[in-house]
């Protein structure tokens, strides 16, 4: 693993890894944590464990967050120059709540994302989270911030989400589907939040399937 910095703020970094032999793709993994400081990259870590046993260059970034400098759009400007800062080809984000709503939106605005896997993702700031997203940006922000209002995103989005989800509702990634033609709805019966970046749950099986299919159709 080598860590690399994009800019010069402390939480302006990524751990890049990269696999024995030829990749077979290339995956950026960005953190949940409603967008908080208090929550790290160090929650991407075991699936990019996985992912490089797997055979995929894995870059783990690292962004300014809510109460560490940043906030809208200083957060989702990180991670674009994040997936720009390494050159490894075209990539999948997989991104998990707050973090599945920066890898969507990277999909819509990154032309080296080729698609997105949004895990338990943050999709719709008008629905069910409102709250928490204000705390991100503004409301007058939202028709740039929010993937609900990007839609088409132009990419295939694949989103795995567990119907006993406490934190993020299910919901916000049904409605999602509702509107968004190349994303495709993975619901988990019985699951939870945190399963979906929880190695060895059926969540997890069902979002690493679909970076492999994403990665590898690039």
């Amino acid at each position: 693993m080598q860590r690399i910095a994009y800019g010069d703020h402390p939480s302006q970094f990524g751990e890049l890894c990269v696999p024995e032999g030829t990749a077979e793709g290339a995956v950026v993994v960005i953190h949940g944590g409603f967008w908080h400081q208090r929550y790290g990259l160090e929650l991407g870590r075991p699936l990019a464990d996985v992912l490089v046993r797997r055979g995929f260059t894995v870059w783990n970034v690292e962004y300014r967050r809510v109460g560490g400098g940043g906030g809208w759009p200083v957060t989702g400007q990180d991670v674009l120059a994040a997936i720009d800062a390494v050159d490894i080809g075209p990539v999948v984000t997989l991104g998990h709540s707050a973090g599945g709503h920066l890898a969507v939106w990277a999909a819509k605005h990154s032309d080296r994302v080729v698609g997105a896997v949004a895990q338990a993702a943050v999709l719709d700031f008008t629905r069910h989270i409102t709250a928490r997203a204000l705390e991100l940006c503004t409301e007058e922000q939202f028709a740039e911030a929010s993937p609900a209002a990007l839609v088409p995103i132009g990419k295939p989005v694949v989103c795995v989400h567990g119907d006993r989800d406490e934190d993020v509702p299910v919901e916000q990634s049904t409605g999602f589907c509702a509107v968004e033609p190349q994303a495709e709805l993975v619901v988990v019966e019985g699951a939870g939040h945190m399963d979906v970046i929880t190695p060895g749950t059926a969540s997890w099986q069902r979002c690493e399937e679909a970076v492999v299919r994403l990665a590898r159709g690039c």
